[in-house]
């Protein structure tokens, strides 16, 4: 095996959530009598930390705080979220790789019940030898949940490889010093994306082939 540990994000990578997103934010913007945004542009504003994205997309906080937009958000996207889809071929990718004896880690930004909420209404928690969230709604960073995870186990950064479908994502993985490729069919553009690693996968049948030796 090239590694022993593989980490995967969730929104974006795991769940095809990025028109929910998009319909959310452009809720926000009509609201505040902004101009909408269509799917490139989103891809080409959207990141971490949320409120940094935001300010981007052109949303102010005078009226509605940061902190009221991400509760009036959680609470419209949790259970709509629920008639997302799963990335063609994601299940079977997690089912090949602990087969093969990966330790396969789901490392996301979500607030954690709210992501076991999700990971047991899609079926797949039983994927994940691990499902690491964060303490609240606001999405601010991971690093802090991939450090911890790292310490706690011990892990030789030469050991892990990361996957996700944003610049976070490679920073997360930078931080701890593994290895890191990105999806291409995720929330932010490709043109982005490559501005860090010319790893890129078009699918998961790329993600299978690649940590299949």
């Amino acid at each position: 095996m090239k590694y022993k540990y593989i980490f995967f994000d969730f929104n974006g990578t795991v769940i095809d959530d990025l028109d929910l997103c998009l319909d959310l934010l452009n809720q926000i913007l009509i609201k505040q009598n902004k101009p909408t945004k269509t799917v490139e542009e989103y891809k080409e504003i959207f990141g971490f930390p949320i409120i940094d994205y935001y300010k981007a997309a052109g949303v102010t906080f005078e009226k509605d705080s940061f902190e009221d937009l991400s509760n009036w958000f959680i609470k419209i996207y949790q259970p709509e979220s629920f008639k997302c889809s799963l990335f063609h071929h994601s299940v079977e990718t997690f089912d090949f790789l602990r087969s093969k004896g990966y330790k396969v880690v789901l490392l996301s930004a979500s607030q954690i019940d709210n992501l076991l909420e999700q990971c047991e209404a899609f079926g797949i928690t039983k994927c994940f030898d691990d499902i690491l969230g964060i303490e609240d709604v606001r999405a601010r960073s991971k690093v802090h949940l991939a450090e911890a995870y790292f310490k706690k186990h011990n892990i030789d950064p030469k050991d892990a490889f990361f996957i996700g479908d944003t610049l976070h994502d490679a920073e997360v993985a930078k931080t701890v010093g593994a290895d890191f490729g990105l999806v291409t069919f995720g929330q932010q553009s490709t043109r982005r994306l490559k501005q860090v690693t010319d790893l890129l996968f078009d699918s998961y049948d790329d993600i299978k082939e690649y940590l299949n030796d």
